[in-house]
């Protein structure tokens, strides 16, 4: 939801026809999922703590974080492993095991019959050791964190983790630039981008509410056209980048010229004007609901800012403002509900975005 075009409830003044989708020329989908990041162990080491974990320990994540990128892990693998890390050693390399695993040893508390000790005691070799098993584990990106950290663990409490991932997305997001790498070879062709999507939404991994904003993206995959109810083929784009970056993302609006919603700022609103679908509103990343200030948020508006055209905008600025973690970002920013993340172009625009393909 928002106010006017970028919020500020202004009154379009151009007269514009509609124009049906906007094709911007390219390749294929991208179909591989966000591409691993790696960290710099020696400004882990120097810099504040994050999410109460300092010095050694952001060291041992950011040596979790390579070893994933050394196996082609995407970040949501190096997310999971650094959330097990934390929750089997408070990311710290200990000597010792407990009660449950006396042999236990290191980051992820391997026992011996994972490897030697000195391969335990190693925090490389430990994590290539966990991501071998993660990678093992069917269909591990479609669990929840802690299910999938579990599947290599065997922790006696499944759910032990849960607790750790929103720090550990934390410590992944400071770690590393928060680039645009789960941009990387996403085309423009509207139908092929919708159809990628379609596979997602079916494997559970694209969620919706009421009413249903999906069946628009559907609608778009099996070449329906249905007055005012196209989306943007920048914003497919945005959501691709999204469902890549993350194992699940849920939707709450695209096109409202579509459902007929007069939310916030009305027919003036990216999701309404010039036939609508020129926004997307997030309301979860990995099934955890959004503040538009939390890590997965972040994560986000990190990793589009290189990407978005001119005139983009977003939401929840006051929510990041109030959150201590406000962003300096390429696209305009403007108060909204802290209960999503709102992303548009500008409907008025073709410029496309800056995805290098």
């Amino acid at each position: 939801m928002q106010k006017g075009i970028w919020g500020t409830g202004a009154v379009v003044l151009l007269v514009v026809i509609f124009t049906g989708l906007l094709l911007i020329t390219g390749g294929g989908p991208g179909t591989s999922a966000c591409a691993a990041v790696a960290a710099n162990p020696q400004g882990a080491a120097e810099r504040s703590a994050v999410a109460g974990y300092q010095g050694d320990q952001l060291v041992n994540a950011a040596l979790i974080m390579n070893a994933g990128a050394t196996l082609g892990v995407n970040v949501h693998g190096q997310t999971i492993a650094v959330m097990t890390a934390m929750g089997e050693s408070t990311l710290r390399n200990i000597e010792y095991g407990d009660l449950a695993g006396p042999d236990s040893r290191g980051l992820f508390q391997q026992r011996d019959t994972w490897g030697t000790l000195a391969q335990r005691m190693n925090p490389t070799q430990a994590a290539s050791f966990f991501y071998e098993r993660l990678l093992r584990v069917p269909n591990w990106e479609t669990m929840t964190p802690t299910q999938a950290a579990h599947a290599v663990q065997i922790n006696a409490d499944p759910n032990h983790y849960t607790k750790y991932y929103t720090g550990a997305q934390a410590i992944v997001t400071a770690l590393t630039t928060g680039d645009a790498a789960c941009a990387a070879g996403i085309g423009g062709d509207a139908q092929a981008l919708a159809a990628a999507l379609v596979v997602k939404i079916d494997a559970g991994n694209v969620t919706g509410l009421s009413p249903d904003h999906l069946r628009e993206i559907r609608w778009i995959a099996d070449g329906d056209t249905k007055e005012n109810c196209g989306i943007d083929t920048r914003i497919l784009q945005v959501i691709t980048i999204a469902t890549n970056t993350f194992g699940s993302v849920g939707i709450s609006d695209i096109n409202r010229a579509c459902t007929g919603q007069v939310l916030g700022s009305g027919l003036t609103s990216p999701h309404s004007a010039n036939g609508g679908g020129h926004a997307v509103d997030f309301y979860s990343f990995d099934r955890i609901p959004t503040t538009g200030a939390d890590p997965n948020a972040l994560k986000l508006l990190k990793a589009l800012s290189p990407v978005m055209p001119e005139g983009s905008g977003t939401g929840q600025s006051q929510c990041r403002a109030d959150a201590g973690v406000p962003l300096d970002l390429s696209m305009t920013q403007f108060r909204d509900y802290c209960n999503h993340v709102h992303i548009a172009v500008d409907p008025y625009s073709t410029d496309p975005l800056k995805l290098g393909t």
